[in-house]
């Protein structure tokens, strides 16, 4: 089970450090600290993500501006 939960980790993005880590509380029987670690890491990928989310909701915003005045142009000629 250890070595497939770091392979997992891994996959999820979780650094190799880390994984490493966790994959040693996991041997240690020291579960409730492998399961801290792991959430620190999914709250740290969750913002990630929604930073992403942010950029890519600007871009959206750009693209229908630009697509706007395009058809506005289009319209007055």
């Amino acid at each position: 089970m250890v070595q497939a939960a770091k392979e997992d980790l891994l996959h999820a993005g979780c650094p190799e450090c880390s994984a490493q880590v966790i994959e040693h509380l996991l041997e240690e029987e020291r579960f409730h600290d492998a399961l801290h670690k792991m959430r620190v890491i999914r709250c740290d990928l969750m913002e990630e993500l929604h930073r992403s989310q942010r950029r890519v909701d600007c871009l959206d915003f750009l693209i229908r501006q630009t697509e706007k005045e395009i058809k506005t142009t289009t319209e007055r000629r």
